[in-house]
């Protein structure tokens, strides 16, 4: 039976929460959450690992897609339903989904691009602007 792409984010959101962060393969040593968005239309729960970088106390994740020219399915779902469940090592809360744009995009954008270089490749890959989100802890 062939690995699909589903497998690989199962087997890494599991090695994150066994473990409270990317024990192996590409995403070892890096910043990885998972996020839990409910469907844009299906309203079914969807659970993502998505590398992030911190801007103070909020957490910033890019919806890069590997420079798709699309954006994540997971970016619909959390543009529609912006509540969304965050778990950082073995800490799990509720936070809000900010589209940012203007100055704080360019400066997080780079920010994020500088601490994990592919987004740079990535951003050459696309013509879309890849949507940056920032997540802030809810209460």
């Amino acid at each position: 039976m062939s690995s699909t792409f589903g497998d690989f984010n199962r087997a890494l959101v599991e090695d994150i929460r066994k473990h409270g962060k990317a024990t192996g393969g590409p995403f070892a040593g890096r910043d990885v959450l998972i996020l839990t968005t409910k469907g844009a239309k299906s309203g079914v729960t969807r659970v993502n690992p998505i590398v992030f970088t911190r801007d103070g106390d909020k957490l910033v994740i890019v919806a890069s897609k590997g420079g798709a020219p699309t954006n994540p399915s997971w970016y619909h779902n959390l543009r529609e339903h912006p509540e969304v469940t965050v778990e950082v090592g073995h800490d799990k809360f509720t936070a809000r989904a900010r589209q940012v744009e203007g100055a704080e995009y360019d400066r997080l954008f780079k920010y994020h691009a500088d601490t994990n270089p592919g987004f740079w490749d990535y951003k050459k890959r696309t013509t879309r602007k890849m949507p940056v989100i920032v997540l802030e802890r809810v209460g």
